[in-house]
């Protein structure tokens, strides 16, 4: 089992979850974060932390597109270990809908 980033992340980004990470599996892309599945360690200490509810356990139905996402951008993205600033409008982008088929970016973000 590992967690996964789901689309809620997408341009909510608030990065409390990189903070209480122990093994700094977090990678950051333009406008949401994403986990290496083979780095985390499954201790589900970044689930709560996130106020946009976007990461979820592996187990969970429905989650395979997001495993391979996050397994792919993990790979291209640069690690983020430092919490950055949330961007201005993320708590107006809470709770959309279908926000990978509207907003997803593939470019990478800044890293810490």
């Amino acid at each position: 089992m590992t967690y996964v980033v789901t689309d809620n992340c997408i341009r909510c980004k608030y990065m409390d979850c990189v903070e209480v990470c122990p093994v700094d599996c977090f990678y950051e892309g333009e406008n949401m974060l994403v986990i290496n599945p083979n780095e985390c360690i499954d201790c589900g200490v970044c689930e709560p932390e996130c106020p946009a509810e976007a990461i979820l356990p592996d187990t969970e139905n429905g989650l395979e597109k997001w495993l391979e996402l996050n397994t792919k951008f993990s790979a291209e993205w640069p690690n983020i270990t430092v919490k950055g600033e949330a961007p201005a409008d993320a708590d107006d982008m809470k709770g959309i809908e279908n926000k990978f088929e509207q907003f997803f970016s593939p470019e990478p973000g800044a890293g810490s």
